[in-house]
């Protein structure tokens, strides 16, 4: 045998033994594998507030999240908890107010939560929540220090009406961020991740649709459609029949695992109209990866521990490496085909 020869089956030899062994390592030193392999860092999630309202479309930065919550707010029309961790954003926006429940779900991902202000008692939930916060404006009503530090610009080529010309940067709250102090180390997104599955393992679920209506508000325009691309092994958003793009490329925003949280969802609550939506406990769950359905539960033990998504036997389940997109909303609201 040549020696050259041997050299190259030696090598492939090693290969095989190495990759071999991978797989009997401990699940935990896999997992990491997984997330460094999907570029799922230890950096500190930035978790931004941004609007729904479909004066405030197209949107800016959504595809680069790693995962973005919808929930409903005042009126039926929703709002996107959009949470960065393994890429930059250099245009996020329009980015709105907070609510509770907002804040909650942010506080999952122990983050830098940025957002525009919001009204005097949810300044002060927000700041006993414990995050680092960023908001772009004071609270001058007394009830907790948060002050104006969010970095943000005007942008009047998108809107002539203010509420939707706030516009963000994650390159931008990072450098704020280290001014402040804010640690930039966190520990990176709370699920589990996988690989896609092989073209033999994915299913036929073509057609996720997902209705954010309540018993007051059922609003047109908010019904969401996630279309199944098999040969991307993605889900294409659609928002009220029509496809959701992003602002600066125009294509439409592609998803690797939609998951759908079932809730309670009551309101309004006040004369402000502001809705409660339940963040903690338990409640059912749909996951669509890899072009399957699946049904389990969702569980949170309080605000200051993480989503744990479950299959319907009570295994934690694994996203495929990418961005995830979660809906909240009420019994009933979700079907597929």
């Amino acid at each position: 045998m040549k020696k050259s020869t041997l050299l190259v089956l030696v090598g492939i030899l090693t290969i095989m033994l190495l990759l071999s062994s991978a797989w009997v390592i401990a699940p935990d030193t896999i997992q990491t594998k997984v997330k460094e392999w999907a570029g799922l860092t230890n950096a500190r999630p930035i978790a931004i507030m941004i609007e729904n309202s479909a004066a405030a479309r197209p949107h800016s930065g959504l595809q680069n999240a790693d995962v973005v919550f919808e929930v409903v707010s005042e009126y039926g029309i929703t709002r996107f908890v959009a949470v960065f961790g393994t890429k930059d954003a250099s245009i996020v926006g329009p980015f709105r107010s907070s609510r509770p429940y907002y804040a909650e779900i942010a506080k999952s991902f122990d983050p830098i939560y940025l957002f525009f202000g919001t009204y005097p008692e949810c300044y002060k939930y927000i700041q006993d929540l414990g995050m680092y916060t960023m908001s772009a404006m004071t609270d001058r009503s007394g009830l907790s220090s948060i002050v104006g530090t969010a970095p943000y610009w005007r942008d009047w080529t998108r809107s002539k009406v203010q509420e939707h010309t706030a516009f963000t940067s994650t390159i931008a709250v990072k450098q704020k961020a280290m001014q402040l102090g804010y640690p930039l180390e966190g520990n990176g997104m709370p699920f589990s991740y996988k690989g896609d599955a092989g073209e033999g393992d994915r299913g036929g679920i073509n057609n996720v649709f997902i209705d954010f209506g309540t018993a007051a508000y059922a609003p047109r325009g908010f019904n969401v459609n996630f279309k199944y691309d098999r040969n991307s092994n993605s889900y294409l958003r659609y928002m009220g029949n029509k496809p959701h793009v992003d602002h600066e490329s125009g294509q439409i925003i592609s998803v690797k695992n939609v998951v759908v949280l079932i809730t309670d969802i009551v309101g309004p609550i006040d004369k402000y109209k502001h809705m409660s939506v339940r963040t903690t406990g338990l409640g059912q769950a749909f996951y669509f990866i890899d072009g399957n359905a699946v049904e389990g539960t969702w569980e949170r033990g309080g605000v200051a521990d993480r989503f744990v998504l479950r299959d319907g036997s009570g295994n934690e389940v694994s996203l495929n490496a990418g961005n995830t997109w979660i809906s909240m909303v009420m019994p009933g609201k979700v079907g597929w085909q």
